[in-house]
């Protein structure tokens, strides 16, 4: 296609039909395609020429804009282009309002009788507000097929305009280049050489470079709010670390949550260099803070458990001390001192702990169960004393002293001093044997009263005697169920003493 430029006086120079060049196009070779969102970004607003064109015929010639065979369809970005949506080249990324929307399809074709005409000679004219002006010269075939060649070329503005207003409205790319572009169209439609509504799409193209501040200052509040809702984000990460480095005991649970955090912290985007560092620090020194404060927490209680098995340790040598004693009673209250005293102490690792306790209760065991051999040993005994006792007591309850009082008392003594020279018989049946003996001394006594002419009270000394020799058994008694070897002498001394004293008293209360 081939064009003449009009200096100015608004008339055409054209060639013959014979001369006409290979750039000429004819009605039947297509229509240009219309521009993509990228053409709409990168397309120069004054390729449209302002001067007429003069179209010719020439056969098999496509029509210029026709996209020929290997190209890019229509609708493909070139190659460096942006697309719509991505951050600009040193803009922080911030996740976006929403998703642009899709490119406005190509505007309805408009009737170019309405806009324009073709005169007897070919030259074509469109209507302005201003008046008639020619854009073009058609020489390739019906006048009809003339006007729709350059009402194609108002479509192709059109729809860059629509593309602009649609980029404008959904805050997708610069404003300020898209301000830039529309105020070129609105510059170059008035004298582009197309057949159309020139006047109304210049208005658009204006009413864009009217609206491209505020859809400006709309783009730049919405990256600002999305820019402040990730930095409230990551301030409330660092704050919830703070309180957890300043607060939480719950080691375990607390240092997973931190580590969740890192995770989370690296979703978050959009936000100055400056701005995410300062956070970051912050971030940092709690979970800093938080792993100083946990290891002072650790080092504490390995001291504290050192110093327990130190302590528990010491207990145990006590225990294997004692273990090896046959003074049962002392032993056993201090076997039972050191067991308070091991609960007192606290707790080491559960494993080491378990172990500690098997030696010191091994220790124990030994005693005790050393005690409880003892205690059965001592207890036999007692039965059998406890049963000879019974077979006295039965050969003394058949004493007669009313038949033959003189040899009732003399086969009792001889059965009480038997009964004396027995060890120690069970606590249960000690008073049972002491009163089934004094009732059989009763019997004969009361036996010998009854053959006096004259009565008298029993010896005061006499009565006094006898209840100490009760009392002194009874701390016999005593002595050797706690196992007190000291005690048990002590008592039988005493009560050895206490017998002596009151066969002593009997005598002379007898001669008396």
């Amino acid at each position: 296609m081939s064009s003449t430029e009009n200096p100015g006086d608004g008339s055409q120079q054209v060639p013959p039909p014979e001369t006409a060049g290979p750039d000429a196009v004819t009605p039947e070779a297509g229509t240009p395609a219309a521009p993509t969102p990228a053409d709409a970004e990168l397309a120069d607003p004054t390729a449209a020429a302002s001067a007429p064109e003069t179209v010719v015929a020439e056969a098999g010639a496509p029509e210029a804009g026709t996209p020929e065979a290997g190209t890019p369809e229509a609708g493909t970005p070139e190659a460096g282009t942006p697309e719509a949506g991505t951050p600009e080249a040193g803009t922080p990324e911030v996740s976006t309002p929403a998703a642009a929307p899709p490119a406005p399809a190509a505007e309805a074709a408009s009737d170019p009788t309405r806009w324009g005409r073709v005169d007897e000679d070919g030259t074509v004219y469109v209507r302005t507000a201003d008046g008639e002006r020619a854009v073009g010269s058609w020489q390739a075939g019906e006048p009809a097929a003339g006007l729709a060649h350059f009402a194609r070329r108002y479509d192709d503005l059109a729809t860059e305009v629509s593309l602009l207003e649609a980029r404008l409205r959904a805050h997708t790319g610069n404003p300020n280049e898209i301000k830039a572009k529309a105020q070129a169209l609105a510059d170059t439609i008035p004298t582009a050489t197309a057949v159309g509504d020139l006047d109304g799409l210049a208005a658009r193209a204006r009413a864009m470079v009217g609206t491209a501040d505020s859809a400006a200052a709309e783009s730049r509040a919405e990256k600002a709010a999305a820019r402040a809702a990730q930095v409230a984000r990551k301030e409330a990460l660092a704050a919830e670390a703070e309180q957890i480095a300043a607060e939480s005991t719950s080691w375990k649970a607390a240092g997973d949550r931190l580590k969740a955090i890192v995770e989370e912290w690296k979703t978050i985007r959009g936000i100055d260099r400056k701005t995410d560092e300062a956070l970051w620090s912050r971030f940092a020194a709690a979970r800093d803070a938080f792993g100083r404060r946990r290891g002072a927490h650790f080092a504490a209680l390995d001291a504290q458990r050192g110093e327990a098995r130190a302590a528990k340790q010491e207990l145990i040598a006590e225990a294997q001390r004692l273990a090896a004693s046959t003074d049962w009673g002392p032993t056993s209250a201090a076997m039972r001192t050191l067991m308070d005293r091991w609960k007192a102490v606290p707790r080491t690792s559960r494993d080491g702990d378990d172990d500690l306790w098997k030696q010191f209760r091994a220790a124990q065991d030994v005693f005790f169960s050393a005690r409880a051999e003892s205690d059965k040993a001592r207890n036999s005994e007692q039965l059998a004393n406890q049963q000879a006792k019974e077979e006295l007591l039965a050969e003394a309850e058949k004493l007669d002293p009313a038949t033959d009082l003189r040899g009732a008392q003399a086969a009792l003594r001889r059965i009480q001093e038997r009964y004396d020279a027995i060890g120690h018989v069970p606590r249960g049946a000690m008073r049972s044997l002491e009163d089934r003996m004094q009732a059989v001394e009763q019997k004969v006594r009361g036996a010998s009263d009854a053959g006096r002419v004259r009565t008298a009270p029993e010896n005061p000394m006499v009565t006094s005697m006898r209840a100490a020799v009760t009392k002194a058994e009874e701390q016999l008694a005593k002595a050797e169920a706690a196992g007190d070897a000291r005690r048990v002498e002590e008592a039988r001394a005493n009560l050895a003493t206490r017998r002596e004293w009151l066969a002593e008293a009997e005598k002379t209360a007898s001669r008396r």
